[in-house]
């Protein structure tokens, strides 16, 4: 263990600790610092509208002559209620949008804990606003303004319509799918001479508050943000943590108003341009993780010949049901939705895609509870990692019974000048007797993209929402069997018992890997100092991990303890089954073979470390003879 590895250890602890403390001050320094970007409450919200319709009421009795003119006045219109099984969706004549989402296979933590059965409200009024600007020579239609008209109503279809005496007229025609797809038609008629010749758009203005529908603030709110997918390129996202603004640099096919497990998303058949996105975090405790806003440019045809298609997905994260959603995409390409559940980076993502989803699948599909599935899966990898780990715990076991030999060498060479002379006798020794010291490093090469991708993956899986194990209400958010009222920093008003399994099960697995790493480097000195910086360093990450991982799922933090025990299991089993006497036997009956060639030089990496070190000896050779000449020594 050199010097840049443990810095390298102590700077990674240095940012762990300081991602905590950065992540639970975050929101509230932000809404200090930025004061005059807190949004209103949905009172103050309701009295600023109140104020805009004395204002727009007086402006229309102003003049009276104006296009929809009549459309302005409130009317005694009833909303239009679209539903099937899976969703109900209202149509509010007023702008003639949708005003309510309510989804009727889930609920809210709120409703869940009470052990109510009202549907999740998924997009309200109340808290979103979606309005359609259409520039005309004398003035801007903002359908917000007006109060359409229903026409040909069903369960699922409604055109929404606005028309003037003139014969101008704009319609919006709604079906909503089997599932959780709403379409949408954006017609106009009689107004090509009304709007200007170069018109070829109309402005798009979408606002949402997205309300807290899960247990932890922090957690839901770490995997929540807006969401676009470019016409040509990737999938993009605003920030989970504080306030953003971003200009999309191409045009877009899709916009998602996200939080962990549930998205609004408005899907256009031609590409949006002119794309501006803001995101603004709100305060814990409101009720809301933050408040979303969208402005585009929606490509439309002046002489109303062809209308502007969109599409609406109000539904769950389901990696699997959003890709079905291609199915019904209006676009002539695949949509890409299931971007909407992250899955990580590259390498962590193909894992997950192509290996933990189709396990995941197999399992849930025979129904069986989201804790045994999660411990299946830790079983399944445990049996992938088991050749590796057994061969990387034979080398170390190779290393401790020929540590007598070892020691001899450092006796041998007992200079810190003669080290590269120690480190290269070291090699041979490692190559007569079939010992490898570079065997260690496999396992954990391994598991550590496995690591990762179920640290993406778990949190992610909306199959964890709501279900229960032991002491855990619901695994996809922390269990605080143990809580109280006061907020304590870094720390909560709880204390997770999967986080404290977790962690103490990381201590016993750390101590069982340095014992192991011990073993690795009972021939060199100075690694086994620097071993006791590094023991330190591996006893302090589980206190780490208990501050981080306190506020996560207990879905995760049960995944990583069962992850750990067996490993822990696995690493007992294998010291219990070793017998030292056999192993120094084979050793020496490999050694019985090697003697005739007592040159034997080591392969793979471990040759192209001695060869480095050979060059590093000849050429501090040279510099000694130089020294001694210079001095006049021969």
């Amino acid at each position: 263990m050199d010097k840049n590895t443990i810095t390298g250890l102590v700077l990674i602890a240095v940012v762990l600790f300081g991602f905590s403390f950065w992540s639970s001050r975050n929101a509230e320094q932000y809404a200090e610092e930025h004061p005059a970007e807190q949004v209103e409450t949905p009172k103050a919200q309701s009295s600023a509208k109140a104020s805009e319709n004395v204002v727009a009421s007086a402006a229309e009795d102003a003049d009276s002559t104006a296009l929809f003119f009549a459309a302005r006045q409130r009317n005694a219109q009833e909303t239009v209620l679209l539903r099937n099984g899976k969703i109900e969706v209202l149509i509010n004549p007023k702008g003639g949008q949708v005003a309510r989402v309510n989804l009727n296979e889930f609920k809210s933590y709120k409703e869940y804990h009470a052990g109510g059965s009202a549907p999740l409200n998924l997009y309200n009024e109340k808290d979103a606003r979606m309005n359609f600007v259409f520039e005309t020579k004398n003035e801007n239609i903002s359908t917000d303004d007006y109060y359409f008209t229903a026409e040909n109503v069903t369960d699922s279809t409604v055109t929404m319509l606005l028309s003037d005496p003139s014969g101008a007229r704009i319609a919006f025609d709604y079906a909503l799918s089997e599932n959780y797809m709403l379409n949408m038609k954006v017609r106009t008629e009689g107004m090509k001479n009304l709007m200007p010749a170069k018109t070829k758009t109309f402005n798009l203005e979408w606002e949402d508050r997205v309300r807290q529908h899960e247990k932890g603030f922090y957690f839901e709110n770490m995997y929540s943000t807006l969401t676009y997918k470019e016409a040509d390129g990737d999938t993009e996202k605003l920030k989970e943590q504080g306030s953003e603004e971003e200009t999309a640099e191409q045009n877009v096919r899709w916009i998602a108003f996200k939080n962990q497990y549930f998205s609004s998303c408005l899907i256009s058949k031609a590409p949006l341009s002119g794309c501006k996105f803001n995101s603004t975090q709100l305060d814990e405790g409101t009720g809301y993780l933050k408040a979303y806003k969208a402005e585009a440019e929606v490509a439309m045809d002046a002489s109303g010949k062809q209308a502007t298609e969109l599409q609406f997905y109000f539904g769950p994260n389901h990696f699997r049901l959003l890709q079905s959603m291609d199915k019904q995409s209006i676009t002539n390409e695949d949509l890409d939705l299931q971007d909407l559940v992250y899955l990580g980076w590259p390498i962590v993502r193909w894992i997950n895609r192509f290996f933990t989803l189709y396990v995941f699948d197999f399992l849930t599909a025979a129904n069986l509870p989201m804790w045994l599935v999660l411990l299946l899966i830790t079983l399944l990898l445990r049996v992938l990692v088991y050749a590796p780990t057994r061969k990387s715990f034979l080398s170390s076991a190779k290393m401790r019974v020929l540590r007598p030999k070892m020691e001899a060498i450092n006796k041998k060479y007992p200079n810190p000048e003669d080290a590269m002379k120690r480190q290269q006798e070291m090699m041979t020794l490692y190559s007569q007797y079939g010992a490898s010291p570079m065997a260690g490093c496999l396992p954990m090469l391994i598991q550590m993209p496995i690591w990762i991708a179920m640290f993406n993956f778990v949190p992610n899986a909306i199959e964890l929402r709501q279900q229960s194990f032991l002491w855990a209400d619901d695994l996809s958010a922390y269990d605080d069997l143990i809580s109280w009222g006061t907020n304590i920093w870094g720390l909560g008003n709880h204390l997770s018992l999967f986080c404290i399994l977790f962690c103490l099960t990381n201590l016993l697995y750390s101590y069982m890997s340095m014992r192991q790493q011990k073993d690795m480097m009972a021939g060199n000195p100075e690694q086994m100092q620097q071993m006791k910086v590094m023991q330190w360093m591996m006893y302090l990450m589980p206190l780490m991990f208990f501050f981080m991982f306190n506020k996560y799922s207990a879905g995760l933090n049960y995944y990583y303890f069962i992850s750990l025990l067996f490993s822990a299991l696995t690493m007992w089993y294998l010291r219990k089954t070793t017998d030292d006497a056999k192993l120094l036997a084979r050793l020496e009956e490999y050694y019985e073979k090697q003697k005739n060639n007592p040159n034997k030089k080591p392969g793979g990496l471990a040759a192209r470390l001695q060869a480095l070190q050979e060059q590093q000896q000849a050429l501090l050779d040279e510099q000694r003879a130089r020294n001694r000449a210079a001095r006049g020594e021969k």
